[in-house]
């Protein structure tokens, strides 16, 4: 399985503004760099935590399958449909009787072929995210990511870029979820 943004998470608004004021930048020089910082730190946040902190749309590649089979994100706000991909790629729309999705209390997406597979891959489109924009997302994990982010600016030569440091993963680790897979 393996997931696609389709459309990724708006941080060109508060989301930079917030860390332009954390670095103290007042020019705009240096956004699409620290637009691209916020996008990394975004993704730290989410490998750390293991749920999507800021609304996108996506698809996960699924095998055919009658069983339930879990989506990888989390946490899974709405399923949007599902595709059928023939060998070369190609995307088929499959009507909604011919598959089943569910949503679990904890955001959890499931999804099944009610029928004979046409395909051996499916692609299931989705919004996952804890929150919708930059300024529902809990504090915790906002400050995690603009912490990040400024780590990254201050230290970008120094830096790793997939290990938050301490101060930032004690901001995170109440937002924690750990799966088995």
């Amino acid at each position: 399985m393996n997931r696609t943004i389709v459309q990724p998470a708006v941080l060109n608004g508060a989301p930079l503004a917030d860390l332009k004021l954390w670095l103290g930048i007042s020019r705009s020089t240096e956004d699409a760099l620290l637009a691209a910082l916020l996008h990394t730190s975004l993704d730290v946040c989410e490998a750390f935590t293991g749920q999507t902190p800021l609304e996108v749309t996506a698809q996960e590649i699924m095998p055919a399958s009658d069983c339930w089979q879990r989506l990888l994100s989390t946490p899974i706000r709405a399923i949007l449909g599902v595709e059928a991909l023939a060998p070369d790629g190609t995307p088929n729309a499959l009507s909604i009787s011919q598959y089943e999705i569910d949503l679990d209390a904890e955001g959890t997406g499931l999804f099944r072929l009610t029928g004979a597979a046409e395909q051996d891959r499916y692609t299931v489109r989705f919004v996952a995210g804890i929150a919708q924009e930059w300024s529902d997302l809990p504090a915790a994990l906002r400050h995690g990511i603009i912490r990040l982010a400024a780590h990254h600016y201050r230290d970008r030569d120094t830096a790793d870029a997939q290990t938050p440091p301490a101060s930032v993963a004690a901001l995170w680790r109440g937002w924690r979820k750990m799966r088995l897979t």
